[in-house]
Parts: C-alpha cells; structure tokens; sequence
C-alpha cells in the first residue's frame, strides 16, 4: 500500500498570530510532528529489533504510520524547505 501524508509545517503561534482553536491545531500539529521525529529516531536507532520501545501510540499520526514506518517497508520523506532569509528558523 501507499500512503500519502502532508504533514503540515511547524506553527509557531507568535509568528503566525493564531488564536483559539487554530492555536490549538497548531499545538497538534508541532506534538505529531515531535512524536514522528522521536519514532524515526529510534527506529533508526534499531530499536525494533533490541526489543525497545518505540512511541507510535504517542500520536494519532504515528499510531496510523505505524505499518508504514516499521516491518518490512520502505519510507521516503519529502521536505519542501523554503529559501526565503525569513524563514530560515523555520528551515
């Protein structure tokens, strides 16, 4: 199977002016984007395979990547980074 998933970018709320339920989104936002680069860590790590813990209940994102990050699969990961000077905290 292939999955296909945008994951959004970083939302740094002073920077973006969100409030209330955007600020919100933006919170889950930068938790699933953590939780997806502590999971890909230790799957690099070799995790699986010492019998450690890797976090994919962590997030609803990583809880539904899990087939498509661990096992027998190939991942690839696409970065659109942007050249602009303002954004290069971002970046």
């Amino acid at each position: 199977s292939v999955n296909l998933i945008d994951l959004a970018g970083s939302e740094r709320t002073k920077k973006s002016g969100a409030r209330g339920q955007r600020m919100r989104e933006g919170s889950n936002i930068n938790n699933s984007l953590s939780v997806l680069g502590q999971v890909i860590s230790k799957l690099a790590g070799g995790a699986e395979k010492k019998g450690l813990h890797v976090p994919f209940r962590q997030s609803k994102l990583t809880y539904l990547l899990t087939d498509a990050l661990s096992g027998n699969s190939v991942t690839t990961m696409l970065a659109n980074i942007s050249p602009a000077q303002s954004e290069a905290d971002e970046t």
